[in-house]
């Protein structure tokens, strides 16, 4: 993750070792890049949340993604926010308003991780 510039999020879920989203828990992550994540205020009691609203509660390779039809509504990790899925093809797939640019960062057996060029967005309701 270090290497492609995800580090940032890397260290944030090293901050919450011993809570509910402790990296042993079965993800998948959407991670902001380092110049993406370093643009959004994040205080210490709101990094929880900030990652489960980049997670869905199920470990998925990028290509167990690519079987979602575009439109699809998917958990985030909080149960107030659904994910809607965008996908036209490789290299044109999105999680609400963020393209997936480097798929398959992370591949643990616990958790799956995503690169995406956005913070991800929710619509208010």
């Amino acid at each position: 993750m270090r290497s492609k510039s995800y580090y940032g999020f890397a260290m944030l879920l090293q901050m919450l070792n011993g809570t509910s989203v402790e990296p042993t828990r079965e993800l998948t992550f959407f991670m902001p890049d380092d110049r993406e994540l370093s643009s959004s205020a994040i205080s210490a009691d709101q990094i929880e949340e900030f990652l489960l609203k980049h997670a869905i509660p199920m470990p998925l390779y990028y290509n167990d993604l690519s079987h979602f039809p575009t439109g699809t509504l998917v958990p985030s990790g909080l149960n107030s926010k659904m994910m809607r899925i965008h996908n036209r093809g490789r290299g044109d797939f999105f999680v609400n308003n963020a393209q997936i640019v480097s798929s398959n960062v992370c591949l643990s057996s616990e958790i799956k991780c995503h690169g995406i060029d956005a913070i991800i967005e929710y619509e208010s309701t």
